[in-house]
């Protein structure tokens, strides 16, 4: 059971990135695009990609990730911010986030630009809340060691402009998290939990209602997990890891404003 305190909230915008861009790998092999699928595991809130990246470019990422500068967070975080404890690097990359958005199938899947049911269309940005035009070039790495962890908090939505001709005035309705580990790479704990019954931060008031369970996502290896973040965002926390380690690549969908 969550606490009954005033859960905090994750300013993301507020991190400081780093200017040049890595020499990302190239993300391959994948699976077939038409294999990919959203599965839904609490209706309008948290759905999950399986299999998103195979389990040999999640090695990939892993070895070059761990050549990056990371930096471990302040032990002590800042008034009205989320207890944090883990190792990050975060870098605006647009040529990146475009991979990622093409390349995977993300595209094709999110918005379903190859189906030729116009219901099915309208579903999609009514659970995206609007038309998804891409990724945040914002991108973060974590990495969660043994004893790290990332208390209750919420994902606040965040206005942008993305790098197309012309530029797209954009703003972030759901958070991305592709996992690059889990049990069968040694990590024990790091599952993200969901708190229904506090209700989403709109209608936080710090008392539950009885009879929701929580929601726990586990780990898997090449999973991509999407959850409703902003206004809308469900309380969460990301349990902390009792063994190995837990490596992240956060990005988050973009809509048109």
């Amino acid at each position: 059971m969550p606490s009954k305190s005033k859960a905090k909230r994750t300013p993301a915008a507020k991190q400081q990135s780093i200017s040049i861009s890595p020499k990302w790998p190239s993300l391959e092999p994948l699976i077939p695009k038409e294999d990919l699928r959203l599965e839904t595991l609490l209706e309008g809130q948290i759905v999950v990609i399986r299999k998103f990246f195979t389990s040999t470019l999640c090695k990939n990422y892993i070895s070059f990730l761990s050549s990056l500068p990371l930096v471990t967070t302040p032990g002590q975080p800042k008034k009205g911010e989320a207890v944090r404890v883990n190792d990050r690097f975060q870098i605006d990359d647009w040529a990146f986030s475009e991979q990622l958005w093409h390349a995977t199938g993300l595209r094709d899947l999110i918005t379903g630009v190859k189906s030729e049911d116009s219901q099915h269309l309208r579903d999609l940005q009514s659970l995206w809340g609007g038309e998804v035009c891409g990724l945040n070039p914002r991108i973060r790495i974590y990495r969660y060691s043994k004893g790290q962890f990332f208390a209750q908090h919420y994902d606040e939505s965040n206005v942008l402009s993305l790098s197309t001709s012309p530029p797209t005035p954009a703003k972030t309705t759901w958070t991305l998290l592709i996992y690059l580990t889990g049990p069968v790479t040694g990590c024990v704990g790091g599952e993200t939990v969901f708190y229904p019954e506090i209700g989403p931060a709109k209608k936080f008031s710090g008392k539950s209602s009885e009879g929701t369970e929580p929601v726990v996502v586990g780990l898997e290896v090449g999973m991509a997990l999407l959850h409703k973040h902003g206004q809308d965002c469900l309380l969460h926390e990301g349990m902390e890891v009792t063994a190995g380690e837990k490596w992240v690549i956060r990005s988050d969908l973009c809509v048109k404003r």
